[in-house]
C-alpha cells in the first residue's frame, strides 16, 4: 500500500475562531496518528484572515506534542521569508523535542503576496534568487554537509543534534523538481494546486535525480485533494464549501470556509462547480481508485492527502474510508 500522509491548512470556518481551526487541525492530526498515516503537515501562510496556520515550526511543537507516532512537518516553510540560520535553529529544537519525528518540508514561494512577504525585512525578488544557496545552508547546519565554504563552516544549528529531520522540497514547478533531484531531497510536488504541471514536474525531478547522502533512490511525495464520503452526492455537498474557497483563492476574493447549507446559495456556487480542477471528490471506492491511478502515473511513494471541510468530523470520516479502501 503507498504510504498515506496528511496536509492541513487550519482554515478558518465562518462563524468560528482562529483558535477553532487550530483545535480541529490538532484532532485532524490525532486521526492520522491513529489511523497509521506517516506524516502530517502544516503550511506556511501570512495575511490571511482564512487560515490560521501562519508559523508552522510553532504548530509543529504543539502537533507534536499532542500525537505519539506519527511524523509532524512543514508543508512548507517558506525559505525565502527568513534567515537559514532560524529557520535551521528551529528545526534543530524540534527534533531535538521530538527525535526522529521532525519533516522540513521547504518552498520557495512567498506564501503571501509581495507587500507582506517585503513585511519579513528581506527583499522578496532577492530571496527567491538566493533560494539554491539559503536552503543549501539550512541543510549543512543541519547536519547534511554539501559544501566546504556554508554557513554551517561557522554556525552549527543548536540544540546539538543526535539526529536530524529530514528535509524536503516542495514545488508545483520544474525549477524545484530538478533542483530537489539534484540535490538528491525527497520531493513534495502540490498536484492539488491543479496546475496541470504534474507529468512534466515528476518527470524532471526522476530524470534528474543523483544518489546524496540521504536519499539512494528518488523519494516522491504527490499532495493531492481527496475528500470521501459514503456516496458520490454526499462528498460533492460537503466538499463544495472547499470549492468555493479554492476559487476565491484563485480570484483573489477570499471568503471565510461556509457550511454546505450556506455554499448552495453562494454567490460564487455555480462558477465553483464549474471550475476544472484534479481534486478526487466521491465515495471511498472512486477516491480510491482515483488515488491508485495518480500513483501508478506518477510512480509516487507516498500520497498527502488535503481537503477542506466545514464540519471536522467529515474530515475525520474521509480520513477513515480512504484508509479503508486503499487497504
Amino acid at each position: 500500500m503507498t504510504a498515506l500522509s496528511v496536509l492541513d491548512l487550519a482554515v478558518v470556518r465562518e462563524g468560528a475562531s482562529s483558535a477553532d481551526a487550530l483545535a480541529d487541525t490538532t484532532t485532524v492530526a490525532q486521526t492520522a496518528d491513529r489511523l497509521g498515516f506517516r506524516r502530517f503537515w502544516v503550511a506556511e501562510h501570512h495575511n490571511m484572515a482564512t487560515v490560521a496556520s501562519t508559523t508552522p515550526s510553532v504548530l509543529i511543537a504543539h502537533l507534536a506534542a499532542r500525537t505519539e507516532r506519527i511524523r509532524v512537518g512543514s508543508g512548507g516553510v517558506m525559505l525565502p521569508n527568513h534567515a537559514p540560520l532560524a529557520i535551521a535553529e528551529q528545526f534543530a529544537l524540534l527534533e531535538s523535542l521530538h527525535p526522529g519525528r521532525i519533516d522540513l518540508g521547504i518552498g520557495r514561494a512567498p506564501g503571501t503576496d509581495p507587500l507582506t512577504a517585503s513585511a519579513f525585512g528581506r527583499a522578496p525578488q532577492q530571496s527567491v534568487e538566493q533560494f539554491p544557496r539559503d536552503l543549501i545552508d539550512v541543510m549543512g547546519m543541519l547536519g547534511d554537509r554539501r559544501r566546504d565554504d556554508g554557513m554551517w563552516t561557522r554556525f552549527r544549528a543548536t540544540p546539538s543534534l543526535g539526529s536530524s529531520p529530514t528535509i524536503a522540497l516542495l514545488g508545483s514547478s520544474g525549477f524545484s523538481a530538478q533542483l530537489a533531484g539534484m540535490l538528491g531531497l525527497p520531493f513534495a510536488y502540490a498536484h492539488h494546486f491543479d496546475t496541470g504541471a504534474t507529468d512534466i514536474a515528476t518527470r524532471l525531478y526522476f530524470d534528474h535525480f543523483e544518489a546524496s547522502p540521504v536519499l539512494d533512490e528518488p523519494y516522491l511525495i504527490v499532495g493531492v485533494g481527496a475528500l470521501a464520503a459514503e456516496t458520490d452526492d454526499e462528498a460533492q455537498r460537503i466538499g463544495l464549501p472547499g470549492r468555493i474557497l479554492r476559487l476565491g483563492i484563485r480570484t483573489n476574493r477570499r471568503h471565510p470556509l461556509v457550511s454546505p447549507e450556506a455554499a448552495e446559495h453562494h454567490p460564487d456556487s455555480d462558477a465553483a462547480r464549474r471550475m476544472p480542477t484534479d481534486q478526487l471528490v466521491g465515495s471511498a471506492e472512486r477516491v480510491a481508485d482515483g488515488l491508485r491511478a495518480l500513483t501508478t502515473r506518477t510512480s509516487a511513494s507516498e500520497l498527502m492527502l488535503t481537503a477542506a471541510t466545514y464540519d471536522v468530523t467529515d474530515r475525520i470520516h474521509s480520513l477513515e474510508l480512504i484508509d479503508a479502501a486503499m487497504r
